[in-house]
């Protein structure tokens, strides 16, 4: 539900201006990321920007849960970086595995607007959640 629900919330959006400011807003929504975390451990290679990445397993009666803290020094890409914790986080290994992220992101009209430099960080981005989830099913 969690894709379907950003699916629509970005069809509202007519256009790529509107698109890209509504991106902007979500990434300055994220809450602050720790200081101490902004290490060449949690920095995403690939991106033209800045991007750091960190996850926390949740132990619950269902099994684990994957949280997502994340940031950019970028606007844009700390936007990219809001969304596709929306799509992953609280979410188990399992299901983010399961999840088409690049589709989603096909499908509410971002992708096809990144430049070759963003889209390559995306899916940097989307290889270190993955291997996130692959740490935590290796684990389980």
């Amino acid at each position: 539900m969690i894709a379907d629900d950003l699916i629509a919330d970005f069809e509202f959006l007519d256009n790529w201006e509107d698109r890209y400011r509504h991106v902007i807003e979500l990434g300055k929504k994220l809450p602050p990321f720790p200081e101490a975390e902004r290490n060449d451990t949690n920095k995403v290679q690939g991106c033209a920007s800045q991007v750091w990445l960190i996850s926390h397993v949740k132990q619950t009666p269902a099994g684990p849960l994957l949280e997502f803290e994340g940031d950019s020094d970028a606007h844009i890409v700390r936007g990219l970086v809001a969304v596709l914790l929306t799509l992953v986080s609280g979410r188990t290994p399992k299901e983010i595995m399961e999840t088409d992220i690049l589709g989603v992101f096909r499908q509410i009209g971002l992708e096809g607007h990144l430049t070759p430099q963003r889209s390559n960080g995306l899916r940097s981005m989307v290889e270190r959640i993955r291997g996130h989830a692959r740490n935590a099913l290796a684990a389980a």
